[in-house]
């Protein structure tokens, strides 16, 4: 975005092509690969880690294959609940026309308004509700892949096989090195009869942290469950326009005094937790009379219905305000990790810090915001993602001093015991951290699986590993 605004435009596709079925997307690969031309598929183009960049170094010709056409709903199964979608439907798309019929997919990532079915694949996605209805991977039954060497595909659709390892595992986050997926079919779930919001402010990120905690340790996690911290408690209420924030209701006298005194709350610590319960009627008074009941145990109050919702819907607009930031000089974005149980606390107060002496030791002048949340509730561990900004007024290099820092970040964060990634994917921004993370037996695996599927790396996009030797050669 930084780029583009300042017209230092890098090395881009030299070729937009649209298919529109498999069919097309065969032939355009036949046609690459009989002129030497690379290709770059591309979704929804929302990639946060450099995926979609053009390696500088690449001299053939790149084709980039843009799946915006092949869009449809293929069939929705209504006795085994699943659909069969074509890779380039958009998620908001794909959940309206199944809201239609009556159903839902469940996975709803904060780009659910641009990201397609095929990224979400492609890079193992994660969403917001994946509490009730799973990760990508616990949605995918089965899928068509178009390779060099030719379409990879099942004899059947069937909820699970023992027939050696799963190659689809193996498609799941290739990140369009390996091919293009052109279909495939979800489960998909009953429209819930039920859905509510859902808040609770904890006296400290640390009590919100051990709430979650037990939720995940009693299993009684609703469709989503987010902690965020005080500053992004805070951020968040300053951007409320409405009357009914708790921010505002501070400013009464005997609301300050319940939460500030009676209940010891401290303005600059307490955070803010949103949930979204989805179910049958009597499930989902269950789930919120469980947490209310747990929420008090750990000093948790109850925020209503309203700031809960408000609180889902703010995560929609975190892109909109980074771009918008860019008008005033101010650098920001989000990563993520996952962490487990024991390692969350220390994971984010050593994370946020590291930031903030990071952005003073190269130059940034003005305060730092380095806020989280944990968004994600696993039996062994969760998802944390970070947001992190600066004014860059008066630095000649913001970009690369941003680089930097959240470089910097990722190498606490696996220090404290982190993930490079839980769904954000590697493309190129943390390719450096894949040999630390795999070992070098497994990266070989992955270069072996390259140089067998494609061995003149016509998927030449460069994310995950580094591949060695000519672009018309063995790697």
């Amino acid at each position: 975005m930084i780029n583009l605004r300042h017209g230092k435009i890098p090395r881009i596709p030299d070729l937009v092509v649209w298919p529109k079925s498999e069919k097309d997307v065969v032939s355009i690969l036949e046609a690459a690969q009989s002129a030497h031309c690379a290709i770059i598929p591309i979704g929804g183009g929302t990639s946060v880690s450099s995926a979609l960049a053009v390696p500088e170094l690449e001299k053939r010709c790149v084709i980039s294959m843009d799946m915006a056409l092949m869009d449809r709903i293929i069939w929705i199964d209504r006795n085994n609940l699943t659909c069969r979608a074509q890779a380039g439907i958009i998620g908001q798309k794909l959940e309206r026309e199944l809201n239609a019929k009556g159903f839902t997919c469940g996975h709803e990532p904060d780009s659910i308004e641009f990201s397609t079915l095929g990224g979400w694949i492609s890079t193992r996605a994660s969403g917001m509700k994946k509490n009730k209805y799973g990760n990508i991977e616990d949605l995918l039954v089965h899928l068509n892949f178009v390779s060099t060497k030719g379409t990879i595909q099942r004899q059947c659709q069937v909820p699970r096989i023992s027939a050696g390892p799963d190659i689809l595992q193996v498609i799941l986050g290739s990140e369009g090195t390996l091919g293009v997926i052109t279909e495939a079919t979800i489960k998909i779930f009953p429209l819930p009869q039920v859905k509510k919001y859902g808040s609770f402010v904890f006296p400290t990120f640390e009590r919100g942290v051990e709430f979650f905690r037990e939720i995940a340790k009693l299993r009684i996690q609703p469709a989503s469950l987010r902690l965020v911290d005080n500053e992004q408690f805070i951020m968040g209420q300053a951007l409320k326009t409405e009357d009914n924030s708790w921010w505002h209701s501070l400013k009464s006298s005997l609301s300050k005094m319940y939460i500030t005194k009676w209940k010891g709350f401290s303005v600059d610590q307490m955070c803010a937790v949103t949930c979204v319960y989805e179910g049958q009627s009597d499930e989902v008074d269950e789930q919120e009379r469980r947490l209310n009941e747990l929420a008090e145990k750990f000093q948790g109050v109850a925020g209503g219905e309203e700031n809960g919702k408000y609180g889902y819907r703010l995560t929609f607009a975190i892109a909109y305000l980074r771009d918008l930031g860019m008008n005033y000089g101010v650098l920001g974005e989000s990563f993520e990790t996952s962490v487990p149980w024991d390692k969350v606390f220390t994971l984010c107060n050593n994370v946020k810090q590291l930031i903030r002496r990071e952005a003073k030791k190269l130059g940034v002048q003005y305060p730092v915001l380095a806020s989280c949340r944990v968004t994600q509730v696993y039996d062994t561990g969760a998802c944390v993602y970070f947001y992190f900004g600066f004014n860059s007024r008066g630095l000649t290099n913001g970009l690369e001093i941003y680089d930097k820092i959240e470089t910097a970040a990722r190498d606490e964060i696996i220090a404290c015991g982190g993930s490079i990634s839980h769904h954000h994917g590697v493309g190129k921004l943390r390719k450096q951290w894949m040999l630390s993370t795999h070992g070098a037996v497994s990266i070989g695996l992955l270069k072996a699986i390259k140089s067998e599927i494609d061995p003149a790396n016509v998927f030449a996009n460069a994310n995950l590993i580094d591949i060695i030797g000519s672009p018309h050669s063995k790697l």
